[in-house]
């Protein structure tokens, strides 16, 4: 099986083009990143699907700046919305299957119980209402689609939370951690395995793929500065309200993974245990 990634330059990308034990399975990882597929334009689309006759796409590559986009909201919907529809198009054309990662941001944050992929979306930031867009871009192309809504990602390629919170530990006595937040931390191993499994399958449709468990950002912090054993820093709980950003934050994240059970999948272990083997991985 040939899967075509783009986006292969960015954190649940690199972790795919270098997920171990592929080559077993019989599967061939092409990486794309931003200088070799260019998802803005159809052609480059069709090109890079018809030349490596890719079995399936995996498609990464997103506009992911979720501040920024209240401000650029052109180039996020060109990305998300428009790149999502012309790797459609293309994966449709040669008969590709499709994967599409979105995100929790297309709900609208405010519910007290997970979100179950049928629920109604309603984003509340320009990021979220993008990477709708483009759910609806992948759907309208038709073909053989799975599109799975992620959430709270990281992992030991690029910039996330478990690496800020590191790096502060070591040169303050104090981090602010807002608290009113709830979701799923989600280790970029275990959804690229996850991606794996599904792409191999027939059961297309919608999934919600997070690590399993509940928490708050407060207390994924405390989490982490257990693994990490760095001691005498201290973690300040505050709220949303006192941490103002530009794009509004979802206060609840979780989504239930009501597909994954039905049809039978691997689910992704608990968070808990996930960063307990992220942090190892990063020591070697």
């Amino acid at each position: 099986m040939r899967i075509i990634v783009t986006g292969a330059d960015g954190q649940l990308g690199r972790e795919l083009v270098n997920l171990p034990g592929l080559g077993e399975q019989g599967i061939q990882i092409l990486g794309f990143g931003r200088g070799g597929l260019d998802v803005t334009s159809l052609q480059s689309c069709r090109e890079a699907v018809k030349r490596y006759q890719a079995d399936a796409v995996i498609h990464c590559a997103a506009y992911t700046s979720v501040d920024k986009a209240e401000s650029e909201p052109d180039a996020a919907f060109r990305i998300n919305a428009e790149g999502s529809r012309n790797i459609a198009l293309a994966a449709r054309e040669y008969g590709a299957k499709l994967v599409c990662v979105s995100t929790d941001y297309v709900f609208e944050g405010t519910a007290s119980l997970p979100y179950k992929e049928s629920d109604e979306t309603k984003p509340r930031t320009v990021y979220g209402k993008s990477k709708l867009a483009g759910e609806q871009e992948v759907l309208a192309a038709g073909g053989k689609v799975f599109i799975v809504r992620t959430s709270w990602v990281y992992g030991k390629y690029g910039r996330n939370f478990v690496q800020t919170i590191g790096d502060l530990a070591r040169t303050r006595d104090e981090i602010q951690v807002v608290m009113d937040q709830i979701g799923s931390p989600t280790y970029t191993l275990d959804l690229a395995e996850f991606l794996i499994q599904l792409v191999q399958t027939n059961e297309y449709g919608i999934y919600h793929a997070t690590g399993s468990g509940v928490c708050s950002w407060y207390q994924f912090a405390q989490a982490i500065l257990e693994e990490s054993g760095v001691k005498g820093v201290k973690l300040v709980p505050c709220t949303t309200a006192e941490f103002p950003r530009p794009a509004r934050r979802p206060a609840y994240s979780v989504l239930q993974h009501g597909e994954i059970q039905r049809r039978g999948l691997k689910d992704l272990r608990h968070w808990r245990a996930a960063l307990a083997a992220y942090s190892e991985e990063i020591k070697k």
